[in-house]
């Protein structure tokens, strides 16, 4: 169900298994309750939340002051997120950046519009993966419900093993959250996860590059983003003045 990779006195850093739910639901155990009796906490606090069929890093805090002060983190933007996800085929574009409003779709699922008043931001690299597919490196700047699904879907590689923007079906849906990096009592923490479950990362290309190109995500090029951030700011000042 999960892994504890940090144990800091004020949160917790676990490895969150894949088809393991946040939150309680279609009788799921829940997750917070059962690393609580691992850890010795009476009480966890979720400072933000991965999809069921997302692995990977997330973070608890361990007392409200300090899920208080996370939870602003991350309100702020002030913290880097990293997933990698392998997708189906060759996206139209290598790298490069999705924006676009999030409205809701069919059943349970999400699509991205042209318009851009309260857009999600993706950033992406991506390279081969093997058998045609292509290995992703993603890096949210907002963190709007199935952000990195949609807009990989957006640029024509769906996810494997992804049930609903997927097309391949897979023994996961291949998504993982590897690396986060934050601010929190005068230090800047960093941390990393490699996935572990999941036949279609042990493939040799892709263990190649996530221990050779991408073992440091924040060291990458990333290109500036000036131009949508002051969008999205003046989006921000459009919505508390009333205007449209």
């Amino acid at each position: 169900m999960f892994d504890i990779l940090h144990t800091h006195p004020d949160f917790l850093i676990i490895n969150k298994h894949p088809g393991v739910s946040v939150h309680k639901d279609d009788g799921d155990v829940m997750l917070l309750q059962e690393v609580a009796k691992q850890s010795g906490d009476e009480q966890l606090y979720l400072i933000h939340r991965l999809d069921k069929m997302t692995s990977g890093l997330l973070l608890l805090g361990r007392n409200r002051e300090a899920a208080s002060v996370l939870s602003l983190c991350f309100a702020e933007r002030e913290v880097e997120k990293y997933y990698l996800a392998i997708g189906t085929k060759k996206p139209k574009k290598k790298q490069g950046v999705v924006i676009g409003d999030m409205t809701r779709s069919r059943r349970s699922s999400w699509k991205l519009e042209t318009t851009r008043d309260n857009p999600a931001v993706t950033q992406f690299f991506s390279t081969a993966a093997g058998n045609g597919r292509r290995l992703f490196l993603c890096k949210p700047h907002t963190g709007k419900t199935h952000q990195i699904r949609v807009a990989l879907r957006s640029v024509g590689s769906g996810i494997s093993g992804d049930e609903i923007y997927g097309n391949e079906k897979a023994d996961r849906g291949y998504l993982h959250a590897f690396a986060l990096r934050f601010p929190y009592a005068d230090q800047q923490w960093q941390f990393i996860c490699l996935p572990q479950q999941g036949e279609l990362w042990l493939i040799d290309e892709t263990q190649k590059v996530l221990a050779e190109e991408w073992s440091a995500p924040w060291e990458l090029a990333w290109p500036t983003l000036s131009k949508e951030k002051a969008a999205r700011g003046k989006s921000s000042k459009e919505k508390v003045s009333g205007k449209k």
